[in-house]
């Protein structure tokens, strides 16, 4: 609940950042423009994105007849989270990794690769795919979907009062530009936004794992799995894609130790796996 009330909150925050910035910058010209904007880019990724991210990773579909127990377990869980039966794809990377698409629970998508099939057991592989299921149920591709929307309009903005500083475009005084508004906008407003985005990207990992548990009834079965996954991400590392799509996994294929948890798409797997490990179902 406490994850769900944070999406929220972070939502509701992107929005007014949005709209104060718009109107400071453009008025209601300014959001007009930057909302159209941003509605249009993110449509089509909205619409198209699995598709794309699923040929980045040249995943395959797969059927019941190929792969009978996944397939199986996939099943079990879309019916536990009275979704869809999502289409299950292979992706041909060793290292151990899934992640969830689609723009709704009617066209969804789960991919694995072939590294997490070798080092997960059963009963640990069930909990990654209830935790890409819970995504699915979430609905968190429409969720991330409005927060990039939101970020990429206020990124929209911040331009727009850059290049109203250099040629003098904008004034509420009509004296010409100002050039400290815009500076301030610039610098502060997109960087704002990401941090948000991003945080909004954390608090939905925790929701999947904690959704996740309870449909798998396991915690700590995802909990082990978490474990492996990131031991192993280390030494091997994904060789197709783009960090672009890093939210998509359970873990994080492309970060690095160093990598500041506040720019991250993921929660410490040390906090993921401690939040399970006392979560009781």
């Amino acid at each position: 609940m406490f994850n769900q009330v944070k999406t929220l909150v972070l939502l509701a925050f992107l929005t007014a950042l949005f709209l104060f910035f718009g109107n400071l910058i453009g008025g209601s010209i300014g959001i007009v423009i930057a909302a159209c904007l941003a509605i249009l880019l993110n449509f089509g990724a909205y619409w198209f994105s699995d598709r794309i991210v699923l040929r980045m990773y040249n995943a395959e579909e797969i059927t019941e007849q190929e792969a009978p127990e996944l397939y199986e377990m996939v099943r079990k869980l879309a019916a536990k989270a009275e979704i869809p039966m999502p289409k299950v794809y292979l992706i041909p990377e060793e290292t151990p990794n899934a992640f969830a698409t689609g723009r709704n629970p009617k066209n969804a998508s789960v991919a694995v690769t072939t590294g997490i099939l070798r080092l997960l057991d059963k009963e640990e592989l069930y909990g990654v795919l209830a935790h890409e299921i819970g995504h699915v149920k979430n609905r968190d591709t429409l969720i991330m979907t409005i927060a990039a929307a939101l970020a990429g309009a206020i990124s929209f903005i911040a331009d727009m009062a850059f290049w109203s500083c250099i040629f003098g475009g904008y004034s509420d005084d009509e004296e010409g530009g100002n050039p400290v508004v815009g500076l301030l906008a610039l610098m502060v407003a997109p960087f704002a936004a990401m941090l948000i985005q991003l945080a909004i990207s954390r608090s939905r990992e925790f929701i999947a794992d904690e959704t996740g548990a309870r449909l798998c009834g396991n915690p700590r079965a995802l909990a082990s799995a978490l474990r492996k996954i990131e031991a192993w991400s280390q030494r091997i590392p994904i060789h197709s894609g783009s960090p672009a799509t890093s939210h998509l996994f359970i873990i994080n294929p492309f970060s690095g130790r160093s990598l500041s948890s506040l720019f991250s798409t993921h929660p410490s797997t040390e906090e993921r796996i401690k939040r399970l490990e006392a979560m009781r179902v």
